[in-house]
């Protein structure tokens, strides 16, 4: 049994992918953003006029990525309590990892999934982190 799954809540997904897919009682995430829904301003950070990056806050991006993969479980049927494997990228590992598993420690203090960090240069849209889950459902 499969089945795919839109947010109502979350950022549309900015190519053909769901945001998420049940198989069982897996649920497997796409890749999740900081964006926020209906538009394409994306928390923490400032694009000159050609859309590149001049400057950005890995914090603020770090929660509303958080926030949006929270979104996505609970509409789904899962939660945040749920989450069994997290792969992070990351754009900027010298600069931002420190920040960023601060504040990761804050929002799993009570949930330890598997976890994996990557730095890469880029990803499709002018962002510094994005998330890829995995989660059960009850």
């Amino acid at each position: 049994m499969s089945e795919i799954i839109n947010s109502s809540k979350a950022p549309e997904p900015v190519g053909l992918y769901p945001h998420a897919r049940r198989v069982g009682n897996l649920l497997f995430l796409s890749g999740v953003g900081p964006r926020e829904k209906g538009t394409k301003k994306i928390p923490g950070v400032e694009l000159n006029e050609q859309g590149e990056i001049t400057a950005y806050d890995i914090e603020i991006q770090c929660r509303s990525v958080f926030n949006n993969v929270k979104l996505i479980l609970e509409e789904a049927g899962s939660s945040w309590a749920n989450l069994v494997d997290v792969t992070v990228f990351l754009t900027n590992m010298k600069d931002d990892f420190k920040k960023y598993n601060e504040i990761y420690a804050e929002y799993f203090k009570d949930n330890l999934p598997c976890r994996t960090t990557c730095e890469i240069n880029c990803l499709p849209t002018p962002i510094a982190i994005e998330l890829k889950c995995i989660a059960t459902i009850d």
